[in-house]
């Protein structure tokens, strides 16, 4: 099954915790306050959030009093070259004689991809109004070898900036916890220079 809904047009920027440029060769560290990590990158938030969107699932199921479409069976969202996959999907639209979609719930191995970062967690919303889409659950950003790993992954398609928590819920980390419990963890590129 495959079909193309229209999206809203609106947007809103979220608080700056740390920046950081994910440029050629690695990440560029530009701001630091409290928490969690933020991204300026070329990739998944860099995205056309304006672009109609597509699907293509197993099964969907329509409920009309509901504004909303339950689609099952290895789902795929695309909007432009932005690609959304998972086991199920919530899709909760608007219908004033063109069907908008406000909103989609992915559960289930959720994958979020654009052209070389892959984003990777437990269950994702992506809020077409605000432009923003929330990855919570063993959080994994990858671009090329480089990866960050947290509890909750914030992308701002306005902004261009993305943000990454050690938690699901976005609290704080507790200072001296286990590495991996409340923390964003990652590895990183570094140039390598031939030493003759």
């Amino acid at each position: 099954m495959s079909d193309t809904i229209a999206t809203p047009r609106s947007g809103r920027t979220p608080l700056v915790r740390l920046a950081l440029v994910w440029g050629i060769g690695g990440f560029a560290l530009t701001a630091a306050l409290a928490g969690g990590m933020n991204l300026a990158a070329q990739g998944i938030a860099r995205h056309d959030s304006r672009a109609p969107v597509t699907y293509d699932a197993g099964k969907a199921v329509i409920d009309d009093r509901a504004n909303q479409v339950i689609a099952s069976g290895g789902v795929i969202v695309t909007q432009g070259d932005l690609r959304i996959q998972s086991d199920r999907m919530l899709v909760n639209f608007t219908d004033t004689g063109q069907l908008e979609i406000q909103r989609i719930t992915a559960t289930g191995g959720v994958a979020v991809t654009r052209g070389d970062e892959r984003a990777s967690g437990d269950n994702a919303i992506y809020d077409f109004n605000r432009r923003i889409i929330t990855m919570a659950g063993n959080v994994r950003l990858r671009r090329g070898t480089d990866t960050l790993n947290g509890g909750r992954l914030v992308i701002d398609l306005a902004s261009g900036i993305s943000t990454v928590d050690g938690t699901a819920s976005g609290s704080a980390a507790t200072p001296g916890t286990p590495s991996g419990q409340g923390r964003v963890t990652g590895t990183f590129a570094v140039p390598q220079r031939d030493k003759n």
